[in-house]
């Protein structure tokens, strides 16, 4: 008996110490956030937390963030995407060349630059659902292509500076007044983003579409039995990255007031970091999207933080590395948290009724989630 009391107040303590780190409880990404945002005001003496410097830290935040949300949805259902960033490129360049040189309208020059990233996104899907291409390498040669043809149409100039533009045009006023108007102090880009991490979070937690994701990530020959039809749900997923790193590029080029082949360096690895950061498993079937709002709200500061601080380029792209190599590691510590909790609580005591039913309980209840 005693053995099984201290059986139990052992997987109890694996539990929480999994569900504190893990997609279960944000403990450790918000303490994370807290000790830096605490270390950044001590060492700026107070510059960090200043108004004006929040502000700008909700400017560079917002782009990021937007990547981030399409980005969790693809990692939950156990894929990456690593071309958000050059499609978020593309769709700004196509969006920029449609306004200032065909001389489309701006709303309609939007929307071409939102289908763009749309038809990246679903290229992305059908490769690594239709001809079973790793999703790694699928979206390592998007990132590759797309990015080269954003070049190609721009000949590597920044828009509005390249080819004839129509005089008096650089970027539609209504991608200006979003990427870089404000409603009172806060930002309006800022102020889209959170639009678009709650419009995620519906997806994700109130829609038979976000139930199917997590299903297909967790364990997708159960989703398959079940009768989700597993490709075309991450199709979906890769859809919605694509959509969504076209509206955070157009926005990104409504706030440089230009777009260039060469737009979000590395931000793909950014929102990779970012999302693994708050939680989101890259095995996939788990995640949340406050974590990842919290994951790119650190490196947001710390990006921001090392600026004030002086630091060079070279180290800030060091201490970057150094955080997602810590993030990947955190990600295995919770993994195996949650395995040691696992078996555990699976395989009780032969010797004893008790055991036996509340592990079989535990067991069971993923299977069923991920059946409906």
């Amino acid at each position: 008996m005693s053995e099984l009391v201290a059986r139990r107040a052992s997987v109890s303590q694996i539990g929480a110490l999994g569900r504190f780190f893990g997609a279960g409880g944000l403990g450790g990404p918000i303490i994370m956030l807290v000790v830096l945002v605490g270390l950044l005001w001590f060492l700026s003496d107070g510059v960090f937390l200043s108004q004006n410097n929040l502000v700008n830290i909700l400017r560079q935040f917002s782009v990021p963030l937007i990547l981030a949300m399409g980005q969790t949805l693809v990692i939950i259902t156990a894929g990456i995407d690593l071309s958000v960033a050059s499609t978020a490129a593309l769709s700004a360049c196509v969006m920029g060349i449609m306004y200032t040189q065909i001389g489309l309208g701006g709303w309609l020059a939007v929307l071409l630059g939102v289908l763009t990233g749309l038809l990246v996104g679903l290229i992305n899907g059908f490769v690594i659902t239709k001809w079973r291409v790793p999703d790694f390498v699928a979206t390592l040669g998007a990132y590759t292509a797309v990015r080269g043809v954003a070049l190609l149409i721009t000949d590597g100039y920044p828009i509005p500076n390249h080819g004839v533009a129509i005089p008096g045009r650089t970027m539609p006023e209504v991608v200006q007044t979003l990427g870089s108007q404000s409603l009172g102090p806060i930002p309006i880009i800022a102020i889209v983003a959170v639009v678009l991490v709650l419009a995620t979070w519906v997806v994700l937690n109130r829609t038979t579409l976000g139930r199917r994701l997590i299903a297909a990530g967790g364990n997708a020959e159960a989703a398959r039995v079940a009768g989700i039809n597993v490709q075309a749900t991450k199709i979906y997923a890769y859809l919605i990255a694509g959509g969504f790193a076209a509206i955070g590029g157009i926005l990104m080029a409504g706030r440089l007031d230009s777009a260039n082949g060469l737009m979000a360096p590395a931000m793909e690895l950014t929102t990779i970091a970012a999302v693994v950061l708050g939680g989101t498993a890259l095995a996939g079937g788990e995640g949340r999207v406050g974590g990842t709002v919290i994951g790119v709200a650190i490196l947001a500061s710390l990006a921001n933080g090392l600026n004030i601080l002086g630091v060079s380029s070279f180290w800030q792209d060091v201490a970057t590395g150094v955080v997602l190599v810590l993030v990947v590691a955190l990600d295995q510590f919770r993994r195996r948290l949650s395995g040691k909790r696992n078996r555990a609580g699976a395989a009780p005591p032969a010797d004893t009724q008790m055991g036996t039913t509340a592990g079989g309980g535990a067991a069971d209840q993923p299977v069923d989630n991920g059946a409906r």
